[in-house]
């Protein structure tokens, strides 16, 4: 599991609403600093406080995890790739879903 992903994607929805992490603290219904942990991928929260941190931000729980996915929409992850390669394709592949999700929502 990448909690240092999740708590990337946490923290981008919930800066893009323009919330501090006290905000989102009090829709969830966790402490200020626990949603602090959370963003720094320093904590794990548990199934329940993800599906709420999920439904507070409107996004959907496999969103919030993708990055901790091995397989994607094309496939697993070659082997052959070094530490960099993996991670700069997961960065690129984790652009584009979010891109696809933003221009659904235009549509």
């Amino acid at each position: 599991m990448d909690y240092i992903d999740l708590g990337r994607r946490v923290r981008k929805q919930r800066t893009q609403r323009g919330w501090t992490q006290e905000a989102l603290a009090e829709r969830v219904n966790v402490s200020t600093s626990f949603v602090g942990h959370v963003e720094r991928g320093t904590r794990k929260a548990s199934l329940e406080t993800l599906v709420a941190i999920a439904n507070v931000l409107n996004v959907s729980l496999d969103y919030l995890l993708s990055g901790s996915m091995n397989n994607s929409v094309i496939g697993p992850m070659p082997k052959n790739l070094n530490d960099q390669q993996r991670s700069a394709l997961k960065e690129i592949l984790s652009t584009i879903q979010e891109n696809l999700s933003e221009w659904e929502k235009d549509e």
